[in-house]
């Protein structure tokens, strides 16, 4: 009799253990559930490519300043080199430095871009066409 009622109870549990674990698969499996974790997943690539990407600008930037070292990029101007020589280290590094403002960079400042359909676009490129 202990044996009998030891077996159903097992088999019952069983039972329970089997149907639950079905209905947690069945859940997993609809749309809307693959849905997010499609979206999990792209999110979590998103991340990766963003880490990636920092990692490599930051050797980049690293081999960089290693090379100008190398170079001697980053030395001071010698007052022997020629006139259009000197010019040339001197506005590299004062672009370096954020000191230097070119043309392009004047216009952007002096000019509101935020019209994105202005005299140099002349027709809204998002109409149908």
């Amino acid at each position: 009799m202990f044996r009998r009622t030891f077996w159903f109870t097992a088999g019952a549990a069983a039972g329970v253990w089997a149907t639950t674990k079905v209905h947690t698969k069945l859940r997993q499996l609809t749309p809307e559930s693959l849905a997010a974790q499609a979206a999990n997943k792209a999110v979590d690539a998103g991340h990766r490519l963003k880490d990636f990407a920092l990692d490599v600008r930051a050797g980049m930037a690293q081999r960089e300043s290693e090379l100008g070292e190398v170079l001697g990029l980053d030395a001071p101007v010698d007052p022997q080199l020629p006139a259009g020589r000197r010019l040339a280290v001197e506005a590299r590094a004062q672009h370096r430095s954020g000191d230097y403002r070119s043309d392009e960079h004047r216009y952007d400042q002096d000019h509101d871009h935020s019209d994105r359909f202005n005299s140099r676009t002349p027709h809204n490129r998002n109409e149908d066409h």
